[in-house]
């Protein structure tokens, strides 16, 4: 058993952290996490954690490289610290959809990511929503990949679905994504949906045709992430087009770069509902279309769970499923 629980957060998602650390009755300890003149990460640990259960809470998400580095920086510190175990918090893992050779010569960033936070001295990863499950296998510590699926499920449940669930037809991005969609139709009683389309390159898709029947209905499309937005609004255009009654979205993590927010103002969709695993810019906040959820509670209780060494497996499902 390891020393008491000890939270700390990067610049990447501070609001997450302290929402965290409200639903644990714990406090966020104290680090300053900074820069020097020319942009080099400077981080201070300014609280105990000799022989403590240290958490640290950062996504890795805009600006990457540098949300990378202050987790890596403020890993290290912990461990010549003399931490206990160091256990670190990825709302949201980037470079994840770089999990495998796509051409000749290309890297597999994901998997040289998870080797630096492991050199960096993490004894464990805290993740949710990973973009490929395979990648928990580029780690050789223990991986616990979380699912916002219970909270986006519950309200699609109280908020979205129609009094007749036959009405409402889970719609999946893509082939990837099915898996994900039948998930949410099987136990929803809802029908199901592809959009079948091709991408011609990054963040670029061209949608073909809808599989299966939405005419009249309320199409919920469903996805791990949301980054320039291009393929979710041509896939909504396609949704109505097919006949849909009303188009709504329910994502994990909203990168939203680029256009992205422009473009789900302009959309077809009635509204996105996305997590608090990436910070919405200003922009993004603005936007009445997107409605945000928090996963704190789930993060909270899984952080609590490892800390006591009991199981998370509860956490996977929401209650009745």
């Amino acid at each position: 058993m390891y020393g008491e629980m000890v939270l700390f957060s990067g610049n990447a998602n501070p609001d997450v952290a302290k929402k965290i650390c409200q639903r644990l009755g714990q406090p966020l300890a104290e680090a300053m996490v900074g820069r020097f003149s020319d942009g080099e990460v400077r981080v201070e640990i300014q609280a105990n954690v000799r022989g403590r259960d240290v958490f640290l809470v950062q996504s890795t998400c805009a600006p990457a490289n540098d949300s990378l580095m202050e987790l890596l920086i403020m890993a290290e510190a912990c461990r010549r610290s003399s931490a206990g175990r160091v256990t670190a918090v990825l709302p949201y893992f980037g470079y994840a959809r770089q999990d495998r050779k796509v051409e000749p010569r290309a890297p597999i960033t994901a998997k040289l990511v998870a080797s630096l936070i492991q050199t960096a001295g993490i004894d464990r990863v805290l993740t949710m929503d990973l973009h490929a499950g395979q990648i928990q296998g580029f780690f050789d510590v223990p991986v616990d990949n979380l699912y916002a699926q219970p909270i986006l499920f519950q309200y699609l449940k109280e908020q979205l679905l129609t009094e007749n669930p036959r009405e409402t037809v889970i719609v999946s991005p893509d082939a990837g994504g099915v898996e994900r969609a039948r998930s949410y139709a099987s136990r929803l009683g809802a029908g199901l949906a592809i959009i079948d389309k091709r991408r011609s390159g990054p963040n670029e898709a061209a949608v073909m045709h809808i599989v299966g029947d939405v005419k009249d209905k309320v199409a919920i499309v469903v996805d791990d992430m949301v980054d320039t937005a291009g393929t979710l609004s041509k896939g909504g255009v396609a949704v109505k087009n097919a006949g849909a009654r009303m188009v709504y979205a329910l994502t994990t993590h909203p990168v939203l770069s680029g256009p992205a927010v422009s473009r789900i103002q302009e959309s077809v969709y009635e509204r996105l509902v996305v997590t608090d695993t990436v910070p919405l810019s200003e922009a993004g906040r603005a936007c009445e279309k997107i409605e945000v959820l928090t996963v704190a509670s789930l993060f909270a209780e899984a952080i609590r769970a490892i800390h006591f060494n009991d199981s998370i497996s509860r956490l996977f499902l929401p209650i009745g499923w």
